[in-house]
């Protein structure tokens, strides 16, 4: 059978109905549910911290704090949502459905923990730290936004019925 690119090719759903189910029962979507938005408003406070020392060159402490807080925070959130990932799909990282926010959380995590290494070997100077947890955060922000699109995919698949709906070319039409 040879594919025509006219023809329209059946998409996978973002979750099976199974998938779903495994979901909606574990407490670990809530923990992710509470954890998303808590990182995106330390978030927030860290990038003001930052960019405030940035333009200034004051408040060096608090910003350094604040980005520490924001990569605990990430850590957090990247453990509890493998788990949440081995509950609905059966491994830890890169199920289908996630693999490639999988692939781009792993860059956001190089970058906090880069981040961490220039400040605790004093390898980098306080600017530099900045810089480096400014890069982190332009990546932190596009992988949130790949989280938010696969959230709305969820949304729309839930709404139009489960696996004949809702999948990820729908969603981008």
């Amino acid at each position: 059978m040879t594919h025509h690119p006219t023809e329209k090719t059946p998409h996978r759903p973002l979750y099976t109905p199974e998938e779903r189910r495994r979901r909606d029962e574990t407490p670990w979507t809530l923990v992710q549910g509470i954890l998303a938005p808590l990182q995106f408003v330390v978030f927030l406070f860290s990038l003001y911290f930052v960019l405030r020392y940035l333009a200034t060159g004051e408040g060096a402490v608090i910003a350094t704090g604040s980005i520490v807080v924001k990569t605990l925070v990430l850590y957090t959130i990247m453990i509890t949502g493998s788990i949440w990932e081995k509950v609905v799909f059966g491994r830890y990282l890169f199920a289908h459905a996630f693999f490639w926010e999988d692939v781009f959380s792993m860059l956001v995590l190089a970058l906090h923990t880069a981040y961490l290494a220039a400040l605790f070997t004093g390898f980098v100077d306080t600017r530099g730290q900045m810089l480096i947890a400014l890069a982190a955060y332009a990546t932190y922000i596009i992988n949130a936004a790949q989280f938010l699109i696969k959230l709305r995919a969820a949304r729309l698949q839930g709404s139009r019925g489960g696996v004949e709906a809702g999948t990820l070319a729908e969603v981008a039409e």
